[in-house]
C-alpha cells in the first residue's frame, strides 16, 4: 500500500491515517506534536504548510524528508 500524505489534510487527520509521523515530524521541528492534547485540538485545524510557515520551516524541505521516508506527497 502506498503511503500518501495529502497537505490539504490537517495533522490530526494525517497523524490518524500515519500514528508513525508523529515522530517523523518531531524530529523536524514540530515539537508539540507528541503532546496528544495539541493533535486533538489544534491538530485538527493546522495542516503542515501552515505549521511550516508559523514555525518557519522550509516546506520544501519537509516534503523532502517525507519523501525520503517513504510517502508520496500531494
Amino acid at each position: 500500500m502506498t503511503k500518501t500524505i495529502d497537505l490539504s489534510k490537517t495533522v490530526y487527520e494525517l497523524v490518524q491515517e500515519h500514528p508513525e509521523l508523529v515522530d517523523i515530524m518531531r524530529d523536524m521541528g514540530f515539537s508539540s506534536i507528541v503532546n496528544p492534547t495539541m493533535i486533538s485540538t489544534v491538530g485538527r485545524v493546522m495542516t503542515i504548510p501552515k505549521g511550516a510557515t508559523m514555525r518557519g520551516l522550509d516546506l520544501e524541505m519537509i516534503k523532502a524528508r517525507l519523501v525520503k521516508e517513504g510517502y508520496t506527497v500531494i
